[in-house]
């Protein structure tokens, strides 16, 4: 297995891409700190990990929260002794545009997304470099990031941040042989979020696209080149590969997972049978 002997701590574990993630982590080996502010998505990711024959743990945390965020490093520290993996997943979503954003609102998302990174990539790499582990950190970026989507400023701009800060990261960890990359998902498959949820036993209001469909077509995955769109899974071996020594040369680097939706040439659909 790929990350046999590896402790990874992913925040925002839902049961839809970052569960997906954590539990592909877990299946090439490594062990799990499971970091959502609700404490049952928490819990039952870590539970899924621990079914499947290895080590977790669940800590709630808000990710914007300094204390919080030093308290979970703490944990995970007496709990495991370092962490070798930082997947930053935590998200929150608002599908508002420019015109309606309150500027509260404005400020706490852009605060899940950014801040919580920049916080859990501060403390861990810290103690990376403490214990002298060359580990690897994985920034969870979105299609949105790379383009502009109306009626979601919020995330778009901070997704696009995330791009720059997984590049500016790995130049300052560089040196201390932690690499850092990100992955962009894309639109995605709710099923296997759906059953997910439905296995670790907790409620999900399902995937964002499903909350706002304004402009979008009723099958999203028609217009990707792959004709489908991809699932959480498809994820989670993205990040094993990037967390695994197969990658161990690669860093400041986005793996887009995304069907060929970004490379596509903007007048083309391919579901289109003229």
């Amino acid at each position: 297995m790929k990350l046999e002997g590896k402790v990874a701590m992913v925040t925002g574990t839902s049961p839809n891409i970052m569960g997906g993630i954590a539990e592909g982590l877990a299946a090439e080996g490594a062990d799990l700190v499971c970091i959502d502010i609700n404490p049952k998505y928490a819990e039952q990711c870590a539970k899924s990990v621990t079914d499947a024959g290895r080590r977790a743990i669940s800590i709630a945390c808000d990710v914007t929260d300094q204390a919080q965020v030093t308290a979970a490093v703490a944990q995970a520290k007496e709990a495991f002794g370092c962490v070798d993996i930082l997947v930053n997943g935590a998200t929150l979503f608002n599908t508002k545009g420019i015109l309606d954003m309150p500027l509260d609102e404005w400020r706490r998302q852009t605060d899940v997304l950014l801040t919580g990174a920049f916080l859990f990539t501060k403390f861990i790499a810290k103690e990376m470099i403490e214990h002298g582990r060359h580990g690897n950190m994985i920034n969870i970026i979105s299609t949105a990031g790379h383009q502009g989507e109306p009626g979601n400023i919020g995330y778009g701009t901070a997704k696009g941040g995330l791009l720059n800060f997984t590049r500016a990261v790995a130049m300052d960890l560089a040196e201390h042989c932690i690499r850092v990359n990100s992955i962009t998902p894309t639109a995605t498959d709710r099923e296997e979020g759906l059953e997910r949820a439905k296995r670790w036993g907790v409620d999900w209001p399902g995937p964002r696209m499903g909350q706002r469909m304004r402009g979008w077509p009723a099958n999203p995955g028609e217009g990707l080149p792959m004709q489908k769109m991809p699932s959480p899974s498809h994820y989670g071996k993205a990040a094993a590969f990037l967390a695994s020594d197969e990658a161990e040369m690669i860093t400041g680097f986005d793996l887009r997972v995304d069907g060929g939706a970004i490379a596509k040439y903007w007048i083309w659909d391919p579901g289109s049978d003229s």
